[in-house]
Formats: structure tokens, sequence, C-alpha cells
């Protein structure tokens, strides 16, 4: 198969996105303190195991975040609803080496220290278990240690045809 073969098969597909954020703890300023925060519009992430329950995230290693997400010990993992459009387009058409994208979203610290965005229907936060690279992107393997208290409801969920003309703050 072909590049253009995969690309036009992967076209056909509509998967949901996230959001994934990281932070690195500040050193010397108290547990859970961020030193360095990021996050970014992902597409390639999805649940690999159930017993014991894992998911992986692939973050492109061009981007702010994957370098903070190589620092960090957890990631946090946050779905959009298709109303969402405008959180989409900050962390997926900014990139974190020029904006301070949480100085334009609402969140809250996780346990570990975390970004959570307050606005995102659901969330879960996982400890990285390994890094594997998968070329021009690095996948994050998480176990789960934390998650949203409630799913709230979510008409439709943000899917990847949906954020599609989105520029992208840095290359894949």
């Amino acid at each position: 198969m072909t590049e253009t073969e995969l690309d036009a098969f992967a076209d056909v597909l509509d998967g949901p996105v996230y959001v994934v954020t990281a932070a690195t703890a500040g050193a010397g300023r108290g547990a859970g303190a961020p030193d360095e925060r990021a996050g970014c519009l992902v597409g390639f992430a999805s649940q690999c195991s159930i017993r014991p329950p894992r998911f992986m995230v692939w973050l492109s290693t061009l981007n702010h975040t994957f370098r903070v997400a190589c620092r960090a010990s957890h990631l946090a993992v946050h779905v959009l609803g298709r109303d969402q459009r405008e959180l989409a387009e900050l962390f997926g058409g900014e990139t974190g080496d020029r904006t301070d994208k949480f100085a334009r979203a609402e969140w809250v610290p996780s346990t570990d220290g975390s970004p959570l965005l307050t606005g995102a229907p659901a969330w879960f936060v996982g400890r990285i278990e390994t890094r594997i690279d998968g070329g021009d992107h690095m996948g994050f393997l998480l176990a789960p240690t934390e998650v949203s208290p409630a799913l709230r409801d979510v008409p439709e969920l943000m899917r990847y045809g949906d954020v599609r003309a989105i520029a992208p703050g840095h290359p894949a």
C-alpha cells in the first residue's frame, strides 16, 4: 500500500479527536506545581487494552506538547463536543511555542497537576507507562489514574471531519 492509498483509506474514517494536555512538576515549588503546561488536538488515539485498562495517544514529535509530554509523568485526555470548535481551534491551530493556550481556556489541575479543561464533557488522566517510536509521532501508553466524575450529555463528539480545515500550529 502506498502512502497515497493509505491516506485515501484514512480519509473515509472519521474518528473522534481529543485534546491531550501535559504538565511538568515545578522543581522546588511544591507538589503538583506546574513548571510548564502544554496541550494539543490529537487525532491518533484509542483504547488499546481492556484488562488492564490502557489507552494510547500519539503526539507529533514536532510540537510543543510532545516536548512537555516527554518530561511529564501523566497526560490528560479530553473529548470535545461538536459545539466546542473554539477549543478545538485553540488546541489544534495554535502552538504552545508562541501561545499560552491555558490563559485562553478554563482549566483546573488534576491530582497529579495535569491541566483539566473544565469545558470538556469527559476526560481521564493516565500515567505514562511507556513511549513507542512511531516515526513522526510518538505513542504514549497510558494507565488511567483519574477520570471525570460523570459524563456530561454530549450529543455528538468532535470528529476529524469537523477539524480537518484547522491549520495546525505545527506541521504534523
